[in-house]
């Protein structure tokens, strides 16, 4: 098995701040490339007795990680392209909508080049139907017009919107992190409002910052199957959330969980339905 992990995180807080850091969160204050390869190192064993062919493994069998930036500052965004452009496994960005004049991306606008595959919306804390996002309507044009994607880091309460959105913009493709639920409880609702979102047939989402303890093997189980219930299995992708990830499992470990809780369904998860939907 080989995977592009569609989620990863990056920083050094010795070139940039995170305002929502604190040294009590148990993340470590220099996220690396090389860190993130070291930790997915021990997956080389298991890729090596595969019997199917692999590629080099000489970076671990994650052969492409997308880095979703973190922050929300010029100076971030500016190292994030920096590693894009010399890293051999994180060579593809999604940067943080900051809304701006500076064009239809917002702050990124600045940057953006061909390492950048999406911009992000992160309003998990904002209003339920996405109204306090300035131009929103601009940003999903321009998006589609440059053959980018649009992220959604948001709470359950703003699935609705974000299906009005696709619906919107059937030109554009959104992606949908966390299941748009993350460490929260599934309800009712949600499931509904999840399906909202993937009845537009330009979305997808992300298995991602789903797993929460070492015990909830029952609840990944159940919130898969909703998933594959709702996009199937050509627009579900892997995401580790990693170094996020790390204050519950270990690379390696989250990935026997995800994949157990996948079971037999399309290996499209792990690599191709990135690969494809990134225009990797």
């Amino acid at each position: 098995m080989t995977i592009v992990d569609a989620h990863v995180h990056l920083w050094d807080l010795s070139r940039f701040s995170l305002s929502w850091f604190r040294d009590d969160m148990g993340l470590p204050r220099d996220a690396s490339p090389a860190d993130l390869r070291t930790a997915t190192l021990q997956l080389v064993e298991r890729a090596q007795r595969d019997e199917t062919s692999q590629p080099d493994l000489s970076t671990g069998p994650v052969i492409t990680a997308i880095a979703v930036q973190a922050g929300d500052t010029l100076p971030e965004m500016r190292w994030l392209l920096e590693v894009a452009a010399t890293d051999p496994v994180v060579r593809s960005v999604v940067l943080q909508y900051v809304p701006g004049t500076e064009g239809w991306a917002g702050l990124a606008t600045t940057v953006l080049n061909d390492r950048v595959r999406g911009i992000r919306v992160a309003t998990p804390g904002g209003a339920a139907g996405l109204s306090d996002v300035p131009g929103l309507d601009a940003l999903c044009e321009g998006a589609a017009a440059s053959g980018r994607v649009i992220e959604w880091l948001v709470r359950p309460a703003q699935l609705d919107a974000v299906a009005r959105v696709a619906v919107r913009h059937p030109r554009t493709t959104f992606i949908l992190c966390h299941l748009g639920l993350g460490a929260a409880d599934s309800t009712p609702e949600w499931v509904d409002s999840l399906g909202r979102v993937a009845a537009a047939p330009n979305s997808a989402a992300k298995l991602s910052g789903l797993v929460t303890g070492a015990d909830d093997v029952d609840r990944l189980d159940a919130l898969v199957a909703t998933a594959f219930d709702a996009f199937g299995g050509d627009r579900l992708m892997f995401g580790s959330d990693w170094p996020m990830s790390t204050r519950v499992e270990s690379y390696p470990r989250l990935v026997d969980r995800v994949e157990r809780a996948w079971g037999t369904r399309p290996e499209a998860l792990w690599s191709a339905v990135a690969a494809r939907v990134y225009g990797m």
